[in-house]
């Protein structure tokens, strides 16, 4: 099993923190796992996306242009990455900020509301693992213990008390994801 994905979005919005998240889970499970974060010098606010690829096999590039997954929370990176995923692929996208609907007809799309839900609930500070447990609920590549274990290797020890929220937003992410279009 091979994995290959890009995160999405603009800075502030944890989508380093996310794959980040997903690597360090591949890790606890002895999987091969690559990291690429990619950002624009500007940071919060600014684009930034980042490249996982969690797999059972050693990895010979962390360098991709085609993904098995795409995950998308802004219109910018929609714009730039919807025809990057691969025929059969995987695209979720926030619809908060999206002006024009992803149009492929060759690709799974769902779409998940975490943005809007995270607000709503005052748990905005957690959206993206909203959006990485309604990924999860499609692609189960690593095991939910492991996030945990994901969560307390990359938050720093004084957010630690935060982790029970990250682990109820998963589980909230779960439930949020809604198909768009499914083949």
């Amino acid at each position: 099993m091979t994995e290959e994905i890009i995160i999405a979005g603009f800075g502030g919005q944890g989508v380093l923190s996310m794959g980040k998240i997903l690597a360090y889970s591949g890790v606890m499970q002895d999987q091969e796992v690559s990291w690429m974060p990619s950002y624009g010098p500007e940071m919060r606010g600014g684009t930034a996306n980042v490249t996982v690829i969690v797999s059972d096999e050693r990895i010979s590039s962390p360098i991709l242009n085609k993904f098995d997954t795409a995950i998308i929370l802004n219109q910018q990176s929609l714009d730039k990455f919807e025809n990057a995923v691969k025929p059969g692929g995987l695209l979720i996208y926030d619809p908060n900020g999206i002006t024009r609907q992803p149009e492929r007809k060759d690709i799974n799309i769902y779409s998940i509301a975490a943005a809007d839900e995270a607000a709503k609930m005052g748990l905005s500070k957690v959206f993206n693992m909203m959006v990485l447990g309604g990924f999860l609920k499609l692609k189960p590549i690593v095991k939910m213990e492991n996030i945990r274990k994901g969560l307390e290797k990359s938050l720093p020890a004084r957010h630690h008390k935060l982790i029970p929220e990250n682990e109820k937003a998963l589980t909230i992410g779960q439930d949020l994801i809604q198909p768009v279009h499914v083949l």
